[in-house]
Formats: C-alpha cells, sequence, structure tokens
C-alpha cells in the first residue's frame, strides 16, 4: 500500500502561482512513477503531470505545458507540482496518483494508476 497525502492547494489570483505537494509513505516511494491529475466540476478526471522515479522523465498535458512543472525529491517521498500564469481553466480538485507503468505515453490513462491521494483544491480568480 501507498498512502498519498496532497497539499498545498487554495485561492490564487489569475496568473498566480502555486506549489503543490504530494507526500507519499508505505511502500517504496521510488520504486513509481508520480502523476498528477485534476478534476473540475462537471468533468472527468483528467491527466496534467507525470514524473519517472528516476525523474529523468517528465509528461505534460497540453494544456499546462511551458506553465506547469513536476518534481519529486525521492529522499523526502514527496512529488511537487509547480503551477506558474495560472488561468481560472485551471480551478478543479487537484490529485496525486502512483504508478509502477514504465512507459510515459500511458501514463495519461488513469486506469494506469495503483494509488491516489484525496485531493487538494485549487481555485484560480478571475
Amino acid at each position: 500500500q501507498v498512502q498519498l497525502v496532497e497539499s498545498g492547494g487554495g485561492l490564487v489570483q489569475a496568473r498566480g502561482s502555486l506549489r503543490l505537494s504530494c507526500a507519499a509513505s508505505g511502500r517504496t516511494f521510488s520504486n513509481y512513477a508520480m502523476g498528477w491529475f485534476r478534476q473540475a466540476p462537471g468533468k472527468e478526471r483528467e491527466f496534467v503531470a507525470a514524473i519517472s522515479w528516476s525523474r529523468v522523465s517528465t509528461y505534460y498535458a497540453d494544456s499546462v505545458k511551458d506553465r506547469f512543472s513536476i518534481s519529486r525529491d525521492n529522499t523526502k517521498n514527496t512529488v511537487y507540482l509547480q503551477m506558474n500564469s495560472l488561468k481560472s481553466d485551471d480551478t478543479a480538485v487537484y490529485y496525486c496518483a502512483a504508478t509502477m507503468q514504465r512507459l510515459p505515453r500511458l501514463w495519461v490513462l488513469r486506469e494506469q494508476y495503483e494509488y491516489w491521494g484525496q485531493g487538494t483544491q485549487v481555485t484560480v480568480s478571475s
């Protein structure tokens, strides 16, 4: 089992920044690739970004590329999502998730992830 706890969400003005954190406990964190997803009201949960266990590979949704940055610190069992130039469309509950999947092209698929956090709300005001 892997337990994931997100933090860092909140209310921010458009064009502002936030950094989300996801703390993991349980099984060896470095065995897993980590992803961030988000879900806006009335919409399906969508992929945002993911990072390999080694930090060598990262993958982003087109909608956040060049604005968001994913990173991880395996010594702290934590993955981060730095969000810059936020827009009202970024308003959602953000979830982190863990997967054993090694192929980056499959990280966009929710069903590839074995463990999920409870989510943290991000609200961007225009």
